[in-house]
């Protein structure tokens, strides 16, 4: 797996815009594919959970048991990013809903809808710092719906805050964005993560 499309990036696709992120990827000559099952999982190398409705898609993800298959696979090493919902996804819990279940994978706490509804959807640019001593760069971003984090765990690296929000961060092989970078034309987040991708491939030879 030396080259970009010799390297597999699934793409959760139970719910939410999946496909943003594959054309994204596309254009990064990744190739990627979508993940409908533990069976679609194993023939990726990565993993993305796209925005759309968490409560949904947890369900979702514990009816055909690809919950677990998520945690094991990210156990073991796969690289996972998560915009908007799948930030709330990949949290180890959501404030004011102990009730809700997670994947519990980001040691954060999230505050759902936390920059208002629908109505209030908006773009900024936001200030990211992507790579250890990298310098900050601007992205793209769109709320829609969007949450922030309002506890982080100190193996936790905020990349960027909006108002300061926290609103991109990165654990390890894991990175999350409250945005989606996916829908706009700046792919620097996702050309990000498939750097993270090939790193984590060459760490583990």
């Amino acid at each position: 797996m030396n080259t970009e499309r010799n390297r597999t990036i699934g793409v959760l696709a139970l719910q939410g815009d999946f496909e943003a992120h594959r054309k994204v990827l596309d254009g990064l000559n990744v190739r990627s594919l979508e993940v409908r099952s533990a069976k679609d999982l194993v023939q990726a190398d990565a993993l993305i959970l796209p925005g759309g409705e968490s409560t949904t898609i947890i369900k979702l993800l514990d009816r055909i048991g690809l919950d677990k298959v998520i945690q094991e696979r990210f156990q073991a090493g796969m690289p996972v990013f998560g915009t908007c919902a799948g930030m709330i996804l990949l949290s180890r819990s959501v404030e004011g809903r102990p009730e809700q279940p997670t994947l519990g994978l980001l040691d954060a706490t999230v505050a759902r809808n936390a920059f208002g509804r629908q109505v209030d959807s908006f773009e900024a640019d936001i200030s990211v710092r992507l790579g250890g001593n990298a310098p900050e760069s601007e992205v793209r971003g769109v709320f829609i719906r969007a949450p922030y984090l309002t506890d982080i765990g100190q193996g936790v690296d905020v990349l960027g805050r909006y108002q300061d929000k926290i609103v991109a961060v990165r654990q390890g092989a894991l990175l999350a964005t409250a945005f989606h970078p996916e829908l706009t034309r700046d792919a620097t987040v996702h050309s990000y993560f498939v750097s993270m991708v090939a790193a984590n491939e060459e760490e583990r030879g």
